[in-house]
């Protein structure tokens, strides 16, 4: 069991030395990169400001496109007989499609330009709401990316704790491995009893299968905070502590930032809702081949240009009940935030109580370490004179082991409400 003991001690000093990982930035920072959520906020953003772009092309800019056609309406003409028409020039009696309809034939090869009259509004509206949802994909990227911060930060300090109660385990088998040698040396001078020789080998074990369960929760933890950074890694390493402080208060809230963005993108669909009752003007030209009759198709090339005109005067009443929809949306808005502002405020109170509640056990327990220290001392010279037995030895480690470690889960949790708090307080 000695051997053993100085074997994992061993290999504990081998991983702490050579096998140190990044500190918590750089988990951090793989996490914000490879997360698939934050990089479709961030190209959702990048989409929007190319739409804006497009938007002024479609509103703004001249369009050039080319017309084609080609139709073939045969008659049977009955005028002088009966006699299949191609392409009839004016038939009185006949069989086939109305000469009115089809002009017997189409023939058309056009070049069409059109430049939107007067949209210079048309477009900023447009661009407004495309600018605004760029916004809310920048501040979603934020609430994302805050929100990984905060998953990997909690799942970092699980490890510290496993990490923590693993070396602190270690530390006792040393102890008991020393201890269990003095033992055992007393016992065989006749000074100590082969039952308390037992008795530590029976601890010792107890704390090695601690050890095995610390150390394979440590691992189990370790690959989470991997598959939360999205790192691919399966190395063994050891992670350094971390410290975290409270962070003040803050007079803007990226959270409260998403209702007024919230409020703008409404207002903004409002306003291009209100678009299709302002007129839209177009000017236009074309040129080229427009003819319905084969034998003059020659002489039916020309021009021609003119200014188009859609104003929607009446539709039943729909811009006044889209403003009420619109302003009932955004009451709802308003009551989400006023919510959230409330909500935050008592939940931020709440965290702030815990962690007085945890500062305050955390000194009790430092002081009441600080006395278990000073009596194992003495209990370790009593034991090393055989005046103490071993029984009594184990207890007072015990109840010592259990302080510990309820001081390492005390300061566990003081870092998850911390985390917690700057989580909220953002």
């Amino acid at each position: 069991m000695r051997l053993t003991a100085k074997f994992c001690l061993g290999l504990t000093l081998f991983f702490t030395h050579i096998l140190q990982a990044q500190d918590i930035d750089y988990y951090l920072e793989k996490a914000k990169v490879n997360s698939p959520l934050i990089v479709d906020n961030k190209n959702q953003s990048k989409a929007n400001q190319l739409e804006v772009e497009r938007l002024k092309a479609q509103y703004t800019k001249a369009q050039l496109s080319l017309t084609a056609n080609y139709l073939i309406a045969p008659i049977i003409n009955r005028d002088n007989g009966s006699k299949l028409d191609v392409n009839s020039n004016g038939a009185q009696k006949y069989t086939g499609y109305d000469l009115a309809s089809s002009n017997g034939g189409q023939y058309q090869a056009l070049i069409n330009y059109t430049q939107p009259l007067f949209n210079t509004q048309r477009y900023q509206t447009f661009a407004e709401q495309s600018l605004v949802a760029s916004q809310v994909n920048d501040n979603n990227v934020k609430l994302s990316e805050h929100d990984v911060e905060k998953a990997v930060a909690d799942q970092y300090i699980l490890c510290l704790l496993d990490k923590q109660q693993w070396q602190f385990t270690d530390s006792l088998l040393q102890l008991l491995t020393e201890q269990q040698s003095i033992v055992k040396k007393l016992t065989q001078n006749g000074l100590m009893k082969q039952s308390d020789l037992s008795l530590l080998t029976i601890e010792l074990q107890t704390q090695y299968n601690a050890r095995i369960t610390f150390l394979t929760t440590y691992k189990r933890d370790l690959l989470d905070l991997n598959v939360l950074s999205g790192i691919a890694d399966t190395t063994f390493v050891m992670l350094p502590d971390v410290s975290m402080e409270i962070n003040q208060d803050t007079s803007f809230s990226h959270f409260l930032n998403k209702y007024r963005l919230d409020s703008l993108n409404l207002t903004a669909q409002r306003k291009i809702f209100e678009l299709k009752y302002k007129p839209f003007v177009n000017a236009y030209a074309n040129g080229g081949l427009n003819a319905v009759y084969a034998p003059t198709i020659l002489n039916r090339f020309g021009v021609s240009a003119g200014v188009s005109l859609t104003w929607n005067i009446f539709d039943g009443h729909q811009r006044s009940i889209n403003i009420q929809k619109t302003n009932t949306l955004l009451q709802s808005v308003s009551a989400y935030k006023q919510f959230f502002n409330t909500q935050n405020n008592v939940r931020k109170n709440r965290i702030l109580n815990e962690l007085k509640g945890i500062d305050q056990r955390l000194q009790i327990l430092q002081q009441q370490l600080s006395e278990y220290n000073t009596l194992m001392a003495f209990y370790k010279k009593e034991l090393m004179q055989g005046q103490l037995p071993v029984i009594n030895y184990i207890n007072v480690m015990k109840t010592q082991t259990a302080a510990r470690r309820d001081f390492l889960l005390l300061q566990t949790n003081r870092l998850l409400l911390i985390n917690l708090y700057n989580y909220w307080n953002w």
